[in-house]
């Protein structure tokens, strides 16, 4: 973008004498001014629709640099502004103490947001909510569990402390019975077996292997910051 810049000064020569050869305004003069000034115009952005190039900057104190963050006029805003507005909004949004979450992009979000310090936070665990009538989840970032769990091998022991069993038997094939039901070997016998126990050992299968974790709940990896300053 250019701006006019005037070749001759016609006005100087008013002030020559008669007979001056300079005094003569020239058809060469007309077309340079023409010339400088259609090169001007057409580098000049338009009022409607203008496309813009290069890397255009607006006036420091004009309103599009000045306007307060709660404007909401139709004024141009700068990149000074929209980070200005960006500052003020996004620490109510993540205050201090806040945790961020990203599933594909690790870069700190002070980075990102363009705000405040961001530490990596709580690599290798999932979140827990606050619990004040649990002792294990009553105090912020308290910390617990175990990602490798050991399922400790061992074996179950069950005693018998002795038990008996009723049966009744029909008899109808003359056989003996003791004791016997009746003369003619016929009818029916019942009985109660004797008492007796039994001691029973189960082992836990040789999978159980110290270091091997078996109680991964379902989850998902992400990326996470919390915001300390």
């Amino acid at each position: 973008m250019s701006n006019y810049v005037q070749s001759t000064n016609f006005a100087t020569k008013d002030n020559l004498s008669p007979g001056d050869p300079l005094k003569i305004v020239k058809g060469t003069e007309i077309n340079t001014e023409y010339a400088n000034i259609a090169t001007a115009v057409a580098t000049k952005a338009d009022l409607a629709s203008p496309t813009f190039t290069g890397t255009p900057t607006l006036p420091t104190g004009t309103i599009s640099v000045t306007q307060s963050p709660g404007n909401s006029s139709t004024a141009i805003s700068t990149t000074a502004f929209v980070q200005a507005a960006l500052a003020a909004i996004y620490p109510a949004i993540y205050p201090v103490g806040s945790i961020y979450t990203n599933a594909t992009s690790s870069t700190n979000p002070g980075t990102l947001l363009g705000f405040g310090t961001w530490t990596a936070f709580g690599a290798g665990r999932v979140p827990v909510g606050f619990d004040s009538g649990n002792v294990l989840f009553d105090t912020a970032e308290e910390t617990g569990g175990s990602a490798d769990s050991v399922v400790v091998s061992h074996t179950h022991v069950a005693t018998d402390a002795g038990h008996t069993h009723g049966f009744t038997q029909t008899n109808s094939n003359n056989v003996s019975f003791s004791p016997a039901a009746n003369a003619a070997n016929s009818g029916t016998t019942s009985g109660t077996t004797a008492s007796g126990n039994a001691s029973i050992t189960n082992a836990v299968p040789a999978g159980s292997v110290a270091g091997t974790n078996q109680n991964y709940q379902p989850y998902i990896t992400v990326y996470m910051w919390k915001r300390t300053v």
